[in-house]
């Protein structure tokens, strides 16, 4: 008996406390408190701010105890269900807003018991199946009869504020039904794997309401986003509301939201800036087009955070900028005097920024621009190339006919020549400095634009200007930079500009060695450098030592210490022969004040090189004059006391005299070459001598004596005078004959006391290219070993691919030299063709 009556479901026990539902804040449903409860009662707060009783008191779970202990009779199915049904009637009147009171928590009790005992009576009592579908049937009455009817006949926004008030108000039934029917969820829902109570009421929805209305409510909201696009205003809040239903009918899902809605804003979407961007890209220029354009972005981002869902976003702008953007780029790229050149040309920073930023967002949308930016820097650099080209072209012709310095094969570069390639390479670093700043400042240092400007300066700078190329001409400018007096002329001002700071001169060495990274053949600028530097070290033309170690710093950082291993030497040397310079004037000095001394009363300065670091210097064996002779013999002594198993080899080519010639109007200061002081020094002994004479005393070739002495004679300084040998056709005045006589001019004169008398240039530039020709081929041979010792067996277009990978840093090797050089190790017995395959190498060890 006690099992049996312990079997029996009792509604309450003491103490038992149900928490009812807490509706929406706009809802006036609310649980009336019970008058009968005693004062002292627990109480809780109600949805509506006020407050209701705990309904556990122990007068009420006594009654309901008592009813339920002597009524065992079940209850039926349509008995219950009149209970629950009188209890849903009051919350639609409720919701509706008929007159009808609020629920007193006996009335809540009295629902929850209802349904509670009917899903706990014994079988076939156990009504939980049949309760489950009423109560999906409770919402499919209410939907059609009262909620569709109210919205069927409402349009666009009177249509819209409905559909969210009977949202509300929905949600609100569904919750306080959850509650009535609370105990189907806890038991007969779980274990049958239905849908839950929240679920089914929002299902029904879906399916009555939703199903009807989702294309007229789309419509509705599309028409309201357009007109705000269009610059009408709109309710923000009423939009949110509307969207958020189809957000939440999705139950934990977007679908509803993504198909029913967001799939017609992306296509309205699509087709609204369509049209616009046909109108736009019509009447307006490319920066006004981007204005619009980066304006309407914006505001799709607003709208979005306003009341689309957050996941919308990147659909709706991917939208928006492929018909803004992506379809309009290259007729907006190409406009005329609007698009990409001309705002480089016009220097619009902020359009060019505004330009990156909108292309930025378009898949693959900056390539363009960045190809229409290298087309327009190359342009540019095409154009420099052109009227340097120019320049020179009438310079030449304004030379013709002048003749040149005799023994060269080469005309002499004048002033001119110098100063337009030294103008040439200015505007280089000038047009380089304008659109490396828009590489940062309006593209963001992106990659891609700086490939793009390094493309394109390699492109018209590796072209050379009207014979030189740009890694002399870059060579050239460096040089001018660093000699004495000749950073002026690289000021705005010409060759009379002002001098130039430490700073400034620092600043444009940095900029020209920046230059260098365009250059292909880093190999030929390294040697013109080397070849200009030895001539400032050696001749003391340098004007700051600082300078020249800044640039080779930078030199080094940027291609490698290799490259700059034999410059540094070069710059070291000149520091020790400084040092051994002092050394040996000490020693000169003691040698003099032994009594015992029989020094010449000349000066003495010699620079000791190692020959690994300097150029290679043509070696002529100068019969020199007793003077010089005792000179070179004092410090020959001197250096194999201080030095073992070193030769020296005097290189009388780069020596410098200074010599005093006695005039007959007075005596004047000669700086001159050796070979001059030399031959000056002759006719000493001498008051005329031939130009064989004067070769067979001075032991030098012939190219190098006519040189020598057309400076003496038909340059700006005669200091000798020629004259036709004896039945001799007199010559021309600016060449020198092996027939001609030379004898001492004695009515020489000039304003200044000292003066440097030059000798013709030789053709250098001819000298650095077989140097570097010759190099390359050695590069090139050690390439080709060191691959094939490596990979043992190569394809000829493979090991081709590699010697150029390897080589490409500091020249750009040719193919064709490549396929010589490599006969070449195969005739030396490096490689071996392979006996079945031709274009197959074998290494040999």
């Amino acid at each position: 008996m006690l099992a049996s009556r312990l079997s029996r479901p009792l509604v309450l026990l003491v103490g038992f406390v149900f928490s009812p539902p807490e509706p929406s804040p706009s809802s006036s449903l609310h649980f009336q408190p019970s008058t009968r409860a005693p004062p002292n009662t627990p109480t809780r707060f109600t949805r509506d701010g006020g407050e209701g009783r705990r309904i556990s008191t122990h007068k009420q779970a006594r009654a309901l105890q008592t009813h339920n202990m002597h009524d065992h009779r079940p209850i039926e199915l349509e008995e219950g269900w009149d209970t629950m049904a009188k209890g849903i009637t009051k919350l639609k009147n409720l919701l509706e807003g008929l007159p009808e009171t609020q629920f007193t928590p006996e009335e809540y009790m009295r629902l929850y018991t209802t349904i509670y005992n009917m899903c706990t009576q014994k079988p076939p009592h156990d009504y939980s199946a049949h309760l489950y579908e009423r109560y999906r049937e409770s919402f499919n009455v209410y939907l059609s009869t009262q909620v569709m009817p109210a919205l069927r006949n409402l349009r666009d926004e009177h249509m819209l504020h409905e559909l969210v008030k009977r949202w509300d108000n929905h949600k609100i039934m569904v919750r306080w039904l959850s509650r009535f029917f609370n105990y189907l969820d806890r038991y007969y829902i779980t274990r049958h794997g239905l849908n839950d109570l929240n679920d089914v009421g929002r299902l029904c929805f879906k399916e009555l309401v939703y199903a009807e209305l989702k294309r007229p409510v789309k419509d509705a909201i599309l028409s309201l986003i357009e007109k705000e696009r269009d610059g009408e205003t709109v309710n923000y809040s009423l939009l949110k509301k509307v969207l958020t239903i189809f957000v939440e009918i999705g139950m934990n899902s977007l679908e509803a939201y993504e198909t029913g809605f967001e799939a017609a804003l992306l296509s309205t979407t699509s087709v609204y800036y369509r049209k616009k961007a046909s109108a736009w890209i019509e009447q307006d220029s490319c920066p006004e087009y981007m204005i619009k354009a980066e304006k309407a972005l914006l505001e799709e981002s607003e709208r979005v955070t306003r009341y689309l869902h957050p996941s919308s976003e990147s659909k709706l702008l991917k939208a928006a900028e492929t018909e803004l953007l992506a379809t309009h780029e290259s007729a907006l790229l190409s406009k005329e005097s609007s698009g990409v050149s001309s705002l480089l040309v016009q220097d619009k920073e902020e359009d060019l920024s505004r330009m990156y930023r909108l292309f930025k967002r378009v898949p693959g949308g900056l390539t363009p621009v960045a190809e229409a930016f290298r087309k327009h820097v190359e342009e540019e650099g095409m154009g420099l190339v052109r009227s340097s080209e120019g320049a020179a072209a009438g310079a030449s012709g304004d030379r013709a006919g002048s003749g040149g310095a005799a023994g060269s094969s080469t005309p002499a570069p004048t002033a001119s020549r110098e100063s337009q390639d030294l103008q040439f390479v200015k505007d280089v670093v000038v047009l380089h400095d304008k659109f490396y700043a828009y590489v940062q400042k309006c593209f963001e240092n992106a990659s891609l634009f700086h490939k793009s400007l390094k493309e394109a300066f390699e492109s018209f700078i590796n072209k050379g200007v009207a014979g030189s190329s740009s890694a002399e001409l870059l060579a050239g400018f460096c040089d001018t930079l660093l000699k004495k007096g000749g950073a002026a002329a690289t000021s705005a001002a010409g060759a009379g500009g002002e001098k130039l700071s430490d700073e400034l001169v620092e600043e444009r060495l940095e900029k020209a060695v920046k230059l260098l990274a365009y250059v292909s053949d880093k190999d030929l600028f390294a040697e013109f450098y080397r070849k200009k530097l030895a001539r400032r070290l050696l001749h003391d033309k340098s004007a700051s030592d600082d300078h020249e170690r800044i640039v080779l710093a930078k030199l080094k950082q940027q291609c490698g210490a290799q490259f700059t291993s034999k410059m540094e030497g070069m710059v070291t040397d000149l520091q020790l022969a400084r040092e051994q310079q002092s050394k040996f004037d000490q020693h000169l000095d003691n040698l003099r004040n032994s009594s015992s001394s029989n020094l010449p009363s000349l000066d003495l300065n010699v620079t000791v090189l190692t020959t690994g670091f300097w150029p290679s210097y043509k070696f002529m064996e100068l019969n020199l004059p007793e003077e010089m002779e005792k000179c070179v013999s004092v410090f020959k002594q001197y250096y194999e006391q201080k030095t073992k198993h070193r030769k020296l080899t005097w290189i009388y080519a780069l020596g410098t005299c200074h010599l005093t010639g006695r005039f007959q109007a007075k005596s004047i200061e000669l700086i001159v070459s050796t070979f001059q002081a030399a031959a000056l020094l002759l006719f000493n002994r001498a008051d005329s001598l031939t130009f064989e004479q004067v070769q067979e005393q001075l032991n030098l070739p012939e190219e190098d004596v006519m040189r020598c002495l057309h400076s003496l004679s038909c340059a700006k300084y005669k200091i000798l005078l020629k004259s036709a040998g004896e039945g001799q056709p007199d010559g021309s005045p600016k060449m020198i004959a092996k027939t001609d006589v030379f004898t001492y001019n004695h009515a020489f004169t000039d304003k200044m006391r000292r003066i440097k008398v030059p000798l013709p240039p030789v053709d250098e530039k001819r000298r650095v290219l077989e140097d570097v020709d010759k190099d390359r081929r050695y590069a090139i041979d050690a390439a080709v070993v060191r691959v094939m010792k490596s990979r043992k067996v190569l394809q000829h277009s493979q090991l081709v691919v590699e010697v150029v990978a390897q080589l490409q840093r500091s020249f750009k090797p040719d193919f064709r030299i490549i396929k010589k050089r490599i006969e070449d190790l195969i005739a030396r017995e490096y490689l071996e063709r392979d006996k079945d395959n031709a274009n197959l190498f074998r290494y040999l060890a």
